[in-house]
């Protein structure tokens, strides 16, 4: 296993979860959030999920490496072996996370023959038990993201017994996606979205609950939502609008957390990766890397499909990447 240096030591308050950015496999990667976090300073970020078995067994300064801007910034991870969780709880925190998050939502077949994601709510014990252990192992905040749900165990008593046991475990805060996950026959890209959203369920949650921290997670799509939501929860997870269609998180700091600066201009988010990118160059990557996650950018206006094929297309074609970035912020100009 690759040696982690921990970074130099900063005085950070806890990250607040009132509006969070969903881990999502293949996406939020350390360029998704770094680009994301141009947009909105206190939007909290998750990493994609990262098993303890690719940290233990892997690269894992690969895995953990993040950028100081990144934060506020939580590791999300898989597993189901409490001493595994709790050793990858370390790492996180020697790594400078703010937070180590306990995937127990995903409900992928390749997930679920290794015992990690959605399947654990049905053994809300051993989920206690990996709370606790990781609770020991550090400082950081330990957080659960779950379903209200899977199939076969899906009654609203069989969701407070698993709560309640995880958070018997010293688990306060929960981010609830407010759909059960049905662990045969669906794929995950079906479980995201045929199983009725239940926000009423979270909602019963919270006020029988009212001590924990609940998130809530699933079907939201806009800033006015977030702030309905927020009437009755504590914080709200956006996933895949967040990442399709970025730029409202440009909003966020203002709506949700009272700032009031301005809110950044797409062409000069963009126009702040450019050092970023450069760096990314240097080290021998590709632009690709890194704009991959920019294309939802100029979403809704003309000229948003030129913007796309010059970072998904031709960027693959030209010699000069850099000027082909600079056209691609040009094309922002004034949105």
């Amino acid at each position: 296993m690759s040696e982690i240096t921990a970074p130099p030591v900063t005085a950070r308050l806890a990250p607040s979860r009132r509006f969070s950015v969903a881990p999502m496999m293949d996406w939020t990667d350390r360029h998704c959030r770094f680009f994301l976090r141009q947009l909105s300073s206190h939007a909290l970020l998750y990493t994609e999920m990262v098993t303890t078995g690719a940290l233990l067994h892997g690269d894992a300064a690969r895995f953990l490496r993040h950028d100081e801007a990144e934060h506020p910034l939580a590791l999300q991870l898989g597993g189901s072996v409490p001493a595994d969780l709790a050793a990858c709880a370390r790492l996180a925190e020697q790594a400078g996370y703010d937070e180590v998050n306990l995937n127990v939502g995903c409900p992928s077949d390749r997930v679920q023959n290794n015992l990690i994601g959605a399947c654990l709510m049905g053994h809300p014990a051993l989920v206690a038990d990996c709370v606790k252990a990781m609770r020991d192992a550090v400082a950081i905040e330990v957080t659960v993201k779950h379903r209200i749900g899977i199939n076969g165990r899906d009654g609203y008593a069989e969701l407070c017994d698993f709560v309640g046991q995880v958070a018997e475990a010293g688990c306060r805060s929960f981010t609830v996606h407010a759909r059960i996950a049905i662990l045969e026959g669906l794929s995950p890209k079906e479980n995201r979205e045929i199983p009725p959203l239940r926000y009423d369920v979270v909602a019963a949650l919270k006020r029988d609950f009212p001590q924990l921290e609940i998130v809530l997670n699933g079907g939201i799509k806009t800033l006015d939502e977030c702030l309905a939501h927020l009437q009755q929860f504590d914080g709200v997870m956006l996933g895949r609008e967040a990442y399709h269609n970025p730029y409202l998180l440009a909003e966020v700091d203002q709506r949700l957390f009272g700032s009031t600066r301005p809110p950044i201009g797409r062409a000069e988010a963009l126009a702040r990766m450019r050092p970023y990118i450069e760096r990314h160059l240097a080290e021998g990557g590709s632009m690709h890397h890194v704009t991959r996650h920019v294309l939802g950018l100029a979403q809704g206006f003309p000229g948003a499909r030129r913007f796309r094929q010059l970072l998904s297309v031709d960027i693959h074609k030209t010699p000069d990447p850099l000027g082909l970035f600079d056209q691609a912020v040009g094309l922002l100009e004034g949105r």
